[in-house]
């Protein structure tokens, strides 16, 4: 079997099968449902690059900020009912589109609110969804699972957006839209299905005011988690933020058809499922810091082949090139920062410390994306593509230099 057998057909019990079902399930929901809104906001309200670049930046910023008190409110509350509420949530606001389509009162001002209320939700939802694994599992199991998840993923975003082109094709783009919001609602009764006794919350009188900070405090004052979200801020905002600009980039000046342009990306998602299946065997072998400063650094050094691509199939190949190696690089480095923050995270602060992350990350890209869209005005779409790139070189700086001592071993939680 060597590295790709090791560990990852082992059993993780039925409430981790329903949990990990949910979560593909809404996947690929999500997935077949890629770039559906700015879709819709092109070809159905027929809006300008503006309306569309506020759409994804705004949807996102306001999302996440709109969550910043969901932390403390899901820490406080068992885990799987606020799971469910969330995917209910998610599943209203996105079904609310077709509905008012078909009426003929969709507007644009809609498409912006429900892009903010599924941003807040998936921050809570993704809270939630970290604690409830944490006590569904014992620690050595955290990485399997975290790897499962990882795989599932990319499987999602390598098949998910050329089915979903294909659905809109024929179907129109309410298509997809429809079969996402069907998703979540798939996705709650998966979890209602997961049996097993839940741990109560860490304390049942709810929130206080000092709360709403905890998880940026923990994260804080945590000599590895703390250089580890810097890392992630900027190596996320910088691909992130990349990505529309190539698409200018190469569906612009460089000729690209839409479906060579897609299957650059869609290709290379086969390294998410080879990076997520070694994650494992080779912490086993080198250790989880090794892994995290070894793959860290070198996800960091591809990208800014980016600023080079050009026309033809010489430029096609480059991209699946960089986008291969990137992917398997973060496919390995995913699923061990996950399973290292949830094991450096006390039980009682995980909703708390995962919800500032996101809220940060997300922020992050959302700044990021509006400064190199600025850069790419002024300077030039390749510019901004090569400023990108070197900035990404001097990631590896931010990750943390020592691992984190070892702690001694703790109770399994009630199940």
């Amino acid at each position: 079997m060597g590295w790709f057998g090791a560990g990852e057909r082992r059993s993780l019990g039925r409430s981790f099968g329903w949990l990990w079902t949910s979560y593909a399930v809404s996947s690929f929901g999500t997935r077949l449902a890629f770039d559906a809104f700015p879709m819709i906001a092109v070809l159905v309200l027929h809006a300008g690059p503006t309306q569309v670049s506020a759409l994804a930046a705004a949807g996102a910023a306001v999302g996440a900020v709109v969550a910043v008190p969901l932390g403390p409110w899901v820490e406080f509350r068992y885990k799987r009912p606020v799971m469910i509420a969330m995917d209910l949530v998610r599943c209203a606001a996105v079904v609310s589109v077709p509905v008012a389509y078909a009426l003929g009162l969709l507007g644009f001002v809609q498409l912006l609110v429900v892009s903010v209320v599924v941003a807040a939700a998936d921050i809570a939802f993704v809270a939630a969804s970290g604690a409830c694994l944490k006590a569904m599992l014992a620690q050595d199991q955290l990485l399997v699972a975290n790897a499962r998840f990882e795989s599932t993923a990319w499987t999602a975003t390598m098949l998910g957006p050329p089915l979903g082109g294909a659905a809109v094709g024929i179907l129109g783009p309410m298509a997809t839209v429809t079969a996402d919001a069907a998703s979540y609602l798939l996705s709650a009764l998966g979890i209602r299905a997961i049996r097993d006794k839940e741990p109560a919350p860490a304390r049942s009188a709810g929130p206080r005011a000092g709360d709403l900070l905890d998880g940026w405090r923990h994260i804080g004052t945590h000599p590895v988690l703390r250089p580890l979200l810097l890392n992630s801020v900027f190596v996320n905002g910088l691909i992130m933020a990349a990505s529309p600009l190539l698409a200018v980039l190469m569906l612009g000046p460089l000729g690209f058809a839409p479906w060579a342009y897609g299957l650059a990306f869609a290709l290379p998602c086969v390294g998410g499922l080879i990076g997520s299946r070694l994650s494992r065997p080779l912490v086993a072998r080198f250790g989880r810091h090794r892994i995290l400063r070894v793959m860290g650094t070198l996800r960091a050094c591809s990208p800014v082949g980016l600023a080079f691509v050009g026309p033809g199939t010489s430029g096609l190949l480059l991209v699946m090139a960089v986008e291969l190696f990137l992917i398997t690089c973060m496919g390995v480095f995913n699923p061990v920062l996950a399973t290292y923050r949830l094991e450096l995270t006390p039980q009682d602060k995980v909703a708390r410390t995962l919800a500032a992350w996101s809220v940060t990350t997300r922020t992050g890209i959302a700044v990021i994306t509006a400064l190199l869209g600025v850069l790419a005005a002024v300077l030039g779409t390749r510019t901004a593509l090569a400023v990108a790139g070197v900035l990404l070189l001097a990631t590896p700086l931010l990750l943390p230099r020592t691992p984190a001592p070892e702690r001694a071993a703790v109770p399994e939680p009630t199940r």
